[in-house]
């Protein structure tokens, strides 16, 4: 199997998280979604929400 494109690199990661250092937060949790290309930082502490309906698709 050939090697395919990270939609989201390591380095795109990398970048995300000391940017969100950088401003001071504690980060407590990082999710990447490799199908959207999505990164999300979660602060310390931050309760973990219930299962529901994406909010960007319901903006769709």
């Amino acid at each position: 199997m050939s090697a395919r494109t990270a939609i989201v690199s390591q380095s795109e990661i990398k970048r995300t998280l000391q940017a969100a250092l950088s401003v001071g937060l504690r980060i407590g949790r990082v999710e990447v979604d490799h199908a959207t290309g999505r990164v999300v930082v979660f602060p310390e502490g931050a309760a973990p929400q219930a299962a529901g309906p994406d909010p960007d698709d319901l903006l769709k």
